[in-house]
């Protein structure tokens, strides 16, 4: 007997429309691994403390993640 094999979905890298804190980048990174966004959030925020280009980082991310709505369709 063979196993019926499922077709998985690739994952999608976007900004949620629901559980956005700012722009979305945090959550969409936690979703797409599977991670929890209240710990993204948090690594986030700390990073902010050390000297590196993170904000730069997260602008260039929001700018460049699509939305939700583009990614689905609205």
């Amino acid at each position: 007997m063979s196993n019926p094999q499922t077709v998985q979905q690739p994952r999608k890298f976007y900004r949620p429309s629901n559980g956005r804190v700012i722009g979305g980048v945090c959550a969409g990174i936690a979703d797409y691994f599977g991670w929890s966004r209240g710990l993204v959030r948090l690594l986030t925020a700390l990073s902010i403390l050390i000297p590196g280009p993170q904000v730069l980082a997260y602008i260039v991310f929001w700018i460049l993640m699509p939305d939700e709505r583009k990614v689905y369709g609205a």
